[in-house]
């Protein structure tokens, strides 16, 4: 399918299926605030836009620029639901298996 058939294909598109493991007790919360954050958005015309509108999304919802924060993870209570590491969001993840998979789901969809 061309991009330009793919209108109707959104963002939330690519939360399905949540990954198998997680870093922190917080991280499924965040990846279900961005589904819904990213909700009825259409998918961008490239990769480049897509990372962009994932790391502007992130930062608007946990307050913080996912590239430069030095921290490996971080606390929101908003995103606190029981369990000892309850509000933990382990960014070192978000980095590195979580962002890259939602990517990687996007670059199939554009160029299928």
């Amino acid at each position: 399918m061309a991009h330009d058939d793919a209108a109707v294909v959104k963002m939330n598109d690519l939360f399905d299926p949540e990954p198998a493991t997680w870093g922190l007790r917080g991280d499924p919360y965040v990846w279900a605030a961005l589904r819904k954050h990213l909700s009825g958005k259409d998918i961008p015309a490239s990769i480049d836009e897509v990372v962009a509108l994932l790391h502007a999304a992130f930062g608007e919802l946990l307050g913080l620029d996912l590239v430069t924060e030095p921290a490996s993870s971080m606390y929101r209570k908003q995103y606190a639901h029981g369990g000892m590491s309850s509000g933990m969001i382990n960014l070192d993840a978000w980095r590195q298996r979580l962002i890259p998979l939602l990517t990687e789901r996007a670059r199939m969809l554009l160029d299928a």
